[in-house]
C-alpha cells in the first residue's frame, strides 16, 4: 500500500517533541525561555491539550517554581491546597488509621486538575511561539544515517480494509535537528526507540501498574477541601500491590482512584471489578453519598522507579518524563519530576544548538544525576521492590526501617526481576474471584463507564491494537489462563466469542480503548501490539473537569 500513497510533505523545526502533557510542556516552555528565535513544534494525540488527562492529582509545584516563577500571577489553575493527609489500612469491614509516611505528607502541595493545569501550561507555550498540534498523533520516528530525524504524524481516512478512503490525508513529516519523545507511559515510539537502540540494557524491567479512576461531584455538606486520603489492604490480597487514593478538590468534586501492580499473580483478577467493590466499604461509602460519578478514565502508572529508568538519549532524541519513568511511588507523585527532565533535556538541546554540528545529548543523563530527580529517585529506590519481594506486612516492615532507619542510604539495592507479563499463574491453580453486580447507583459496569469518558474513534479505521499472532489469543491466553485480558481491560476491548461452543475466539472492540496501555504491558506473550489510533481518538475529559 506504501508504494500507492503520495508521498508525505514536510515541515522543518529545530526540536519537534512528541506529547503534550507536563513533561513535554515543560520542555516546550523551557526552550523558548532560553532560545527564543528556536523553531519548537509540539505534537499531542490527543483532541486537544489535556484530553486525556482526567482531573484529579496531587501536584508537588516544585519545578514549576523552577520554570515559571511566577506562576500564580499568571493564573495557573493551582486552587486547592493540600490540607489534611490521612492514611488507612482496610480489612473488609473496619479502617485503621496508620501514621502517613513522611514521602506522603502533603504541605505545600495542591490538589489540582491535571488536564487543566496542563492547558494553561499549553497557553504559556503558544504564547512563546510555540507551535502545537493537538489531534496529531506520531505514529513514526524517522532516521536518516542511524540518528533519529523527527517524526511522522499518522495517516487519516484509511478504512478498515488498510485503503485510502475518500477522506484520506496524508500524514506529515515534522523534521527536527533534536526530538524528544514525552509520550507518558508506555509510549508507543518511546518503546520502540528502547528496543532499537538497546537502552535498557543493563537496566531492570520496567514494572507498572494500572490506574482506574472516576471523578464525582458531591453534595457540598460532604466535600472537605484539601483532604488527602490513601489506602491500602482490603480488597486486595497480601500478595498484591495496590491501593487507592481519594482527594477533595474544586467545586464539590471527589477524584478517586484504584492502583493495581501489573506484577499481581492471579489471572481472574479484574482491576476495574476490585476498583468498584473497593467503594462499597463502609468507610469509603460515605464520600460518595448523594454523589455522582461524571468522568472515568485509567491509565498504566511507571513503578519501576530508579532501576528501571533506561538509557535516556538516541542520536538525535531523548525520552523525557514518564515515556522513560521518573515516578517516586511512595509519593506517589510523577509530574514534578517529570517536568524537571523535560526542563534539563530542553537545555542540553538548546546547548547542542548552539554548537551546530549535530552535538549529541549525553549530558541530559549527566546532569539528570546530578539533579534532585536523581536524589529523590535514589532515597526511595528500594519501598516498591520491597512489596514485590517481601509481601503487603514484610514491604510495610522494610519500608519503615529503609524510611526512618536508613534514610533511603541501604548500601543494597532491591531489584525487578521479571516483567510484568510473566508473573501470572495458570487459571486452573489459581482462586476465582466473584464479583458482585454492578447497582448503577455506587459501582458500575465498564460500558457505562467507557460512555462518559466520552471515547470515541472513527469506526472506519484499523484496529490500533494488533495481535502478532491471533493464534496466540487462543492457544495460550485463553487454554492457559482464560483470558486475562477480558479482565485486566478497564474497558471491555477484549471479549472472548465462541466459548459454548467450543470455538473460542478474541475479539476486540477497539473502539471501547481508553489508552490505558494496559494491554500491551500485562499480555502475558506480548502478543498484542497498541499503536495510535487515527488523531484526536480516545477519551476526551472536558476542560473544567
Amino acid at each position: 500500500m506504501a508504494e500507492e500513497l503520495p508521498p508525505r510533505e514536510a515541515m522543518e523545526f529545530d526540536v519537534v517533541i512528541v506529547g503534550g502533557g507536563p513533561s513535554g510542556l515543560a520542555a516546550a516552555i523551557r526552550l523558548k525561555q532560553l532560545a527564543p528565535d528556536a523553531s519548537v513544534c509540539l505534537v499531542e494525540k490527543g483532541s486537544e491539550i489535556g484530553a486525556h488527562i482526567l482531573s484529579g492529582a496531587v501536584l508537588e509545584p516544585r519545578a514549576l517554581d523552577e520554570l515559571i516563577p511566577d506562576w500564580r500571577d499568571k493564573g495557573a489553575p493551582l486552587e486547592t491546597q493540600a490540607a489534611e493527609d490521612r492514611f488507612l489500612y482496610l480489612t473488609a469491614t473496619r479502617a485503621f488509621r496508620l501514621p502517613t509516611p513522611p514521602q506522603m505528607h502533603n504541605q505545600g502541595n495542591y490538589i489540582v486538575s491535571l488536564g487543566n493545569v496542563c492547558r494553561w501550561l499549553g497557553q504559556q507555550a503558544e504564547a512563546m511561539g510555540v507551535e502545537i498540534y493537538p489531534g496529531f498523533p506520531a505514529a513514526e520516528v524517522l532516521e536518516e544515517d542511524g540518528r533519529v530525524a523527527g517524526i511522522a504524524t499518522g495517516d487519516m481516512g484509511i478504512g478498515k480494509d488498510g485503503k485510502p478512503t475518500d477522506n484520506f490525508q496524508r500524514g506529515m513529516e515534522l523534521r527536527a535537528r533534536y526530538t524528544l519523545f514525552a509520550e507518558g507511559c508506555r509510549g508507543s515510539l518511546s518503546k520502540q526507540l528502547i528496543r532499537r537502540y538497546g537502552l535498557r540494557d543493563g537496566h531492570d524491567p520496567q514494572t507498572y501498574a494500572i490506574g482506574i479512576k472516576e471523578l464525582w461531584e458531591i453534595p457540598a455538606e460532604n466535600h472537605r477541601p484539601g483532604l488527602v486520603e490513601h489506602t491500602i489492604g482490603w480488597p486486595l490480597d497480601r500478595n498484591t500491590y495496590g491501593g487507592s487514593f481519594l482527594y477533595h478538590f474544586g467545586d464539590n468534586l471527589i477524584s478517586y482512584g484504584f492502583v493495581i501492580g501489573l506484577d499481581y499473580r492471579n489471572p481472574w483478577l479484574s482491576p476495574f471489578d476490585e476498583m468498584q467493590r473497593f467503594k462499597t466499604h463502609p468507610e469509603m461509602r460515605k464520600h460518595f453519598e448523594g454523589g455522582r460519578r461524571i468522568s472515568y478514565g485509567a491509565r498504566a502508572l511507571n513503578e519501576g522507579g530508579l532501576q528501571s529508568i533506561p538509557r535516556l538519549v538516541v542520536p538525535g532524541g531523548a525520552l523525557i518524563g514518564d515515556a522513560a519513568g521518573f515516578v517516586n511511588v511512595p509519593k506517589i507523585k510523577g509530574t514534578h519530576t517529570s517536568m524537571k527532565s523535560g526542563m534539563l533535556a530542553a537545555e542540553v538541546v538548546i546547548a547542542a544548538l548552539a554548537e551546530g554540528s549535530g552535538g549529541d545529548l549525553s549530558s541530559y543523563e549527566t546532569l539528570l544525576r546530578e539533579s534532585w530527580v536523581w536524589q529523590e529517585l535514589s532515597l526511595v529506590r528500594n519501598v516498591r521492590p520491597s512489596f514485590a519481594k517481601f509481601g503487603l506486612w514484610g514491604g510495610l516492615a522494610y519500608s519503615a526501617v529503609d524510611t526512618y532507619v536508613l534514610r533511603g542510604r541501604a548500601p543494597w539495592t532491591f531489584h525487578h526481576p521479571h516483567p510484568d507479563n510473566e508473573t501470572l499463574l495458570d487459571a486452573s491453580t489459581a482462586p476465582r474471584i466473584e464479583y458482585p453486580r454492578a447497582d448503577g447507583v455506587l459501582t458500575f459496569d465498564k460500558l457505562s463507564s467507557v460512555f462518559i469518558s466520552n471515547t470515541n474513534h472513527e469506526e472506519n479505521q484499523p484496529a490500533h491494537l494488533r495481535l502478532a499472532d491471533p493464534d496466540i489469543a487462543v492457544t495460550l491466553n485463553w487454554q492457559r489462563f482464560r483470558s486475562p485480558e477480558v479482565r485486566y481491560c478497564p474497558a471491555g476491548v477484549y471479549e472472548i466469542v465462541g466459548a459454548d461452543e467450543g470455538t473460542p475466539r478474541l475479539q476486540i472492540n477497539a473502539q471501547n480503548c481508553v489508552h490505558c496501555k494496559t494491554c500491551d504491558i500485562k499480555d502475558p506473550a506480548q502478543n498484542i501490539n497498541w499503536e495510535t489510533p487515527e488523531g484526536g481518538g480516545g477519551p476526551n475529559y472536558p476542560g473544567g473537569m
